[in-house]
C-alpha cells in the first residue's frame, strides 16, 4: 500500500494542493519498506488526483481538502484522511496501527488563490 502525505516543512500540510510536496511510504504488513519524497508539481484543478494515481497512491492524507478534490480522489479509490495535523513519523505510526481517523472534514477557506475546492 502506498500512503502520501501532503508535506510542509517536515508537518502534515494544512491545504494539500499548496503543499510543498508529497511524503511517500510503501507500507507492507504493516511496516515501512520505502519512504520518498516528490515535489508538488503545481497546483492545478484535478491534475493532483491523477497526478497521485498514476503513482500508485492508494491513501491520501492531509489537514484540509477541499470537496472536489476529495471527490475525484475517491473515484480513483484512493482514501482520503482529512483533519490531520503534526509530524510526518506520528502520522503514518497511526496510520499504521489504525488509529489514525479522518474527521471527514472539507476545506472551504479561501486564503489561497481561487479556493478550496480544487
Amino acid at each position: 500500500m502506498k500512503v502520501a502525505i501532503a508535506t510542509d516543512n517536515n508537518k502534515c500540510s494544512d491545504h494539500f494542493g499548496h503543499c510543498e510536496g508529497f511524503k511517500l511510504y510503501d507500507v507492507i504488513n504493516g511496516k515501512i519498506e520505502q519512504e520518498d519524497f516528490i515535489k508538488n508539481p503545481g497546483h492545478k484543478p484535478g491534475f493532483l488526483p491523477n497526478y497521485l494515481s498514476g503513482r500508485g497512491v492508494n491513501v491520501i492524507i492531509s489537514s484540509g481538502m477541499g470537496s472536489s478534490a476529495q471527490e475525484l480522489f475517491k473515484e480513483k479509490n484512493i482514501e482520503v484522511i482529512v483533519g490531520c495535523e503534526g509530524s510526518l513519523d506520528r502520522i503514518i505510526r497511526e496510520f499504521m496501527d489504525g488509529s489514525l481517523v479522518s474527521d471527514k472534514s472539507v476545506c472551504n477557506k479561501h486564503e489561497f488563490d481561487g479556493n478550496c475546492n480544487d
